[in-house]
């Protein structure tokens, strides 16, 4: 590795530490606050659920075409800076809108809380897009780009358990305050934490731009053929998708299960710190773990392990150790299974340009905010209605209102609402997990040998259409 493709590495890497705590404090716990600090009724948290799951899968579906007006630009910064820049500062300012203090009815709240949450997901698109669309424009070279890739997601998942490790000792760091101040003023760190990270990123990360001379615009047409005569493309898409909404929904739920299920909510640090040490434990020897598999027996086995802990999760009956063990084997898979996830998205992009002869990084990895934003929507929407069903938000509701007997009240939660949670937090992510599994296994077929027969026909037909060539041809 040279000394620009180490500091590419590094500065990629680094810029997404606050972005991803960012993102987390919205993916996470959003919701958590707006049942457990802010306190909406039943009927304002269905609307909530239902305006957020339409609102991100809007987002989704838009998510092509804001890949499209990526791959479109060209910049005396590249393609891909200029949106990573607007996107950061849109997502920090409308993440301090949607934590806001103000005084507000809820109806009013929950108008306002749509629009900013509408807005950060087109803007947090725009620099999830660009960001991630660096990647194969560093690098061909697949040791790079998984090198690049693993320490990438070490520095996401940093982000990300810092928020989980933080966020429940929030009211505590401001004392004084009331728990929606701090909370907002929190959210103003988060924000500029993120700009200062994606800074790095930048003014640090130096991308090949000599295919941006000659590249195409990219018409409604491309971005059609670039997304459905992908077929590599869609496969991955569709298996990542249904692997998110399962992560996602399980993740969501986190909070709530050690708050009402095992009635220790401080004790979901400690879960998390050790489930961090995981998954910055599987990023970590992942290259060792490619030097002796395949990414198809990697992928393989880790679905194994997350089916395991899955089911130990589900029949732990709360006891701790058991919960540790599965929690210890699910996200040592996950980290595994989506830095694999993003390099066959990588790997897409080259395949997507030898099979339909262009090339859209953009238009191509608009399918990784795509899966967060759909698989983050189906998730909002399955803990909206089951908190609600189960009867969890009334019991927040009645903690909130009766302080001194919040202990009590959150204790005597039934069983039946407890086994209500447990079902959608881990029966249904599981089987959309599986399903998407199933789906790669059948249709996807990229493996080493095909990659670098892809990459040699590229650079063969390349030569062939280069100037140098054409000049050569006209000279004889």
């Amino acid at each position: 590795m040279t000394k620009q493709e180490r500091r590419n590495k590094y500065c990629f890497g680094l810029g997404t530490v606050g972005r991803d705590a960012l993102y987390s404090l919205v993916s996470m716990y959003l919701l958590v606050h707006l049942t457990d600090v802010v306190g909406f009724s039943d009927r304002g948290l269905g609307v909530i659920g239902v305006m957020l799951t339409l609102f991100g899968i809007f987002d989704a579906v838009i998510d092509p075409f804001v890949g499209a007006i990526v791959d479109n630009t060209k910049t005396k910064w590249g393609k891909f800076k200029p949106w990573i820049f607007i996107g950061m500062i849109g997502t920090g300012v409308l993440t301090v809108l949607m934590f806001h203090n103000f005084e507000m009815g809820e109806t009013a709240h929950i108008v306002l809380l749509g629009v900013t949450y509408l807005l950060f997901s087109i803007f947090f698109s725009l620099n999830d897009i660009a960001y991630w669309s660096l990647m194969p424009a560093i690098s061909k070279d697949q040791t790079v780009r998984e090198g690049v890739g693993a320490f990438a997601r070490i520095c996401a998942n940093v982000g990300m358990f810092a928020m989980v490790l933080i966020y429940l000792n929030v009211p505590g760091f401001f004392g004084g305050m009331s728990a929606r101040q701090a909370y907002f003023i929190f959210a103003i760190i988060i924000a500029v934490l993120m700009w200062v990270f994606q800074s790095i990123t930048l003014l640090g990360v130096k991308e090949d731009r000599t295919s941006l001379e000659k590249t195409e615009r990219t018409t409604l047409k491309d971005l059609f053929r670039a997304l459905v005569g992908n077929d590599q493309l869609l496969v991955t898409a569709i298996s990542m998708a249904l692997f998110m909404i399962g992560y996602c929904t399980t993740t969501g739920f986190g909070t709530y299960y050690f708050k009402y299920a095992y009635k220790n909510e401080g004790m979901y640090m400690v879960f998390a710190a050790v489930l961090a040490v995981a998954q910055l434990t599987a990023l970590s020897v992942f290259p060792l773990f490619r030097r002796k598999f395949t990414r198809k027996q990697l992928y393989t086995g880790s679905m194994i392990a997350v089916t395991a802990s899955y089911i130990i999760f589900f029949l732990s009956f709360e006891f701790l150790p058991l919960v540790v063990i599965a929690g210890l084997g699910l996200f040592f898979a996950q980290a595994f299974i989506q830095l694999l996830m993003l390099l066959f998205l990588a790997d897409a992009v080259e395949y997507g340009e030898w099979k339909l002869g262009k090339r859209n990084e953009a238009a191509s990895f608009a399918v990784q905010p795509f899966i967060n934003q759909f698989g983050g929507a189906a998730s909002k929407g399955v803990i909206s209605f089951t908190l609600i069903i189960s009867g969890i938000n009334a019991i927040a509701n009645a903690a909130g209102a009766d302080p001194d007997r919040a202990a009590e009240i959150i204790n005597a939660t039934p069983g039946s609402a407890i086994w209500i949670m447990k079902i959608s937090m881990m029966i249904l992510p599981l089987i959309c997990i599986l399903i998407g599994f199933f789906l790669y296994s059948k249709k996807f077929k990229i493996d080493e040998e095909m990659y670098a027969k892809i990459l040699a026909d590229l650079e063969e037909r390349n030569a062939v259409s280069s100037p140098e060539s054409e000049q050569s041809e006209s000279e004889i």
